[in-house]
């Protein structure tokens, strides 16, 4: 097992996570408060820039195969590397599913 440290940029939080365990699962052990809901990698909640590192997270099925390369779901994403992450900014589908409700609603 390999341990590497994980920063979230912007919070001065750090925290050690192994490539055996989710990301979103070490916050939650050292009470670091990371958004989450499904756990499952569908609803993006979770979702993390990633600034400098890798992760492996095969089962991030909300995710593009581009989307997978810049943005870390928590709920599914190991650490390969030591990592920086910026949470809470969400990759563009989301963006643009929201743009998209909104303009539908706007129609009615």
């Amino acid at each position: 097992m390999t341990e590497y440290t994980v920063e979230f940029v912007g919070t001065g939080e750090t925290i050690t996570v192994s490539d055996k365990q989710t990301i979103l699962k070490a916050c939650i052990e050292e009470g670091i408060a990371q958004e989450y809901s499904c756990r499952v990698g569908m609803c993006l909640a979770c979702s993390a820039e990633i600034l400098e590192g890798d992760v492996t997270q095969p089962a991030a099925r909300g995710l593009t195969d581009e989307e997978a390369e810049r943005f870390a779901l928590t709920c599914m994403a190991r650490p390969q590397s030591d990592l920086k992450l910026d949470r809470g900014v969400y990759p563009p589908s989301i963006e643009g599913d929201a743009a998209t409700a909104g303009t539908a609603a706007d129609d009615d």
